[in-house]
């Protein structure tokens, strides 16, 4: 029998081969995540740092390149808990294994806490957080991106108060995570679609609440680069009271939570009509004492006219005069005429605008159970369950049949 069939004997390069390939085989070992304890850091004249990542009974050796190691912005102490990503491979020339890094974060406290200073001081001497870049939001916003988690309770606080407060406004939902390792990637992808949003207004970074470590990706350098290079204004409602983020000071704007930060973006609909009524009563009543003074002042020139004096000389002066006087007041009736039906047409838009008028008429209005508006009999099956809006509140209904036929016929 042939001994090599029973006793695989190979070199100790096959050897080593055999479980690189081995370490490559398995996708888990080349993009992974590892938290542990910094022990034995190093950082070499050739600008690659070298360090132990330990656990509760084991370490491994890992190494950080240079070209990687220029993202670091302090560099973490020995006994310092961080986050280590990176690929598994094997080191041939000494027989082990070690990871090969490509990002090294801090997540102890005080590490975390030296990382954001230090990118907060770097970011403000570049002028990030100058407070002369600032734009006003838009007054009345148009078309409005909303960065969030298409599941989180953040969107629906939106939803509720843009429906309220401000319907006429276009909504534009770009889902992302909003924690996690690959959230700062997703929302940096996402203003980078923002971009490609004609007659964007307004762009509104969105989570609902959470710990303080959850708000982490929000102090990361490439998320609040991506705020500060948006073409349009950027509001953030990020869920917590007390501390404030690198994202909250290079936005435009910021609220405590996602719903202050609606509030704060759109304007009250009611509180506009009530306005507009004010304002066109005010026109109206400045119109009126303006005629009223102008009517004076020719009455009392008329008078001086009238005089024996100079009445055969300043005749044609007099005709004149009325005439110019009469022309001026007509100008003046059809110009508050026009403005005044002007600013009750708009009213009047403005009121049909609004959802609860047409549900004060008896319609009703069908929205999925995410609260999105159902518009189209094609976007529904048998046994969906729909959200049924009423004036006086609303129902959960499951859908039986569904029909393509218009339900309204023009009569013949």
């Amino acid at each position: 029998m042939n001994a090599n069939k029973n006793n695989n004997i190979v070199t100790v390069d096959e050897m080593t081969a055999s479980v690189r390939e081995a370490l490559f085989r398995e996708p888990s070992l080349q993009n992974l995540s590892v938290r542990g304890e910094l022990l034995g850091f190093k950082l070499h004249t050739s600008g690659h740092a070298y360090f132990s990542l330990l656990g509760a009974n084991s370490r491994v050796a890992c190494v950080l390149f240079r070209s990687y190691a220029n993202s670091v912005l302090v560099w973490p102490k020995d006994g310092d808990e961080v986050l280590v990503r990176g690929k598994i491979d094997v080191y041939g020339a000494r027989g082990s294994y070690q990871i090969y890094a490509t990002t090294l974060l801090p997540l102890g406290a005080g590490a975390k806490a030296r990382a954001k200073e230090a990118l907060r001081l770097r970011l403000e001497q570049e002028g990030v957080f100058d407070p002369r870049l600032k734009r006003p939001l838009p007054r009345y916003p148009e078309r409005v991106a909303v960065i969030t988690s298409p599941t989180g309770a953040a969107l629906q606080d939106i939803l509720k108060l843009h429906s309220l407060r401000f319907p006429c406004a276009e909504l534009i939902v770009i889902p992302s995570l909003m924690q996690g390792l690959g959230a700062p990637e997703e929302i940096v992808r996402a203003f980078e679609l923002t971009r490609r949003i004609p007659g964007l207004s307004c762009v509104m970074l969105a989570r609902g609440g959470g710990n303080r470590d959850d708000l982490d990706i929000f102090d990361n350098e490439f998320v609040v680069r991506a705020i500060r290079l948006s073409p349009v204004p950027v509001i953030t409602g990020l869920g917590h009271q007390i501390d404030s983020t690198l994202a909250d000071m290079a936005a435009d704007a910021a609220a405590p939570t996602p719903s202050g930060a609606a509030e704060r973006l759109f304007p009250d609909g009611r509180a506009l009509e009530a306005a507009l009524q004010n304002a066109a009563r005010s026109m109206r009543g400045r119109l009126e004492a303006r005629i009223g003074f102008m009517d004076k002042n020719i009455a009392a020139a008329k008078g001086r006219l009238d005089r024996d004096i100079v009445r055969g000389h300043l005749q044609p002066a007099v005709d004149f005069t009325e005439r110019a006087a009469l022309s001026a007041d007509n100008a003046i009736a059809k110009r508050l005429r026009e403005e005044c039906a002007g600013l009750a047409a708009f009213a009047a838009r403005l009121a049909n605008l609004s959802p609860l008028a047409l549900l004060a008429k008896g319609y009703s209005i069908c929205a999925d159970i995410s609260g999105a508006v159902i518009r189209s009999a094609a976007s529904m099956k048998v046994g969906d369950t729909v959200k049924i809006i009423m004036n006086d509140g609303s129902a959960e209904a499951v859908v039986k049949e569904v029909s393509h036929k218009p339900f309204f016929r023009e009569a013949k």
